[in-house]
């Protein structure tokens, strides 16, 4: 099983392709890869936030119970 990055090593990757993505140095059918892998990462990060979310929420609301 994949280990699951960290949403800042996520974030940083995004940085990094966005970067790459406006080069000019970078041909159109590797555009197109990389832009797929960004929205695949932009995906898991999302996923995470949610994640991270529905955690605060539970944990709000375990305080309410207090």
């Amino acid at each position: 099983m994949a280990t699951k990055k960290k949403i800042e090593d996520l974030l940083n990757e995004l940085s990094d392709i966005a970067k790459e993505l406006e080069s000019e140095d970078i041909s159109l059918e590797e555009s197109i890869k990389k832009y797929q892998h960004a929205v695949d990462l932009y995906k898991k990060a999302q996923k995470q936030l949610k994640e991270s979310e529905l955690k605060i929420e539970e944990i709000k609301g375990s305080l309410e119970d207090v």
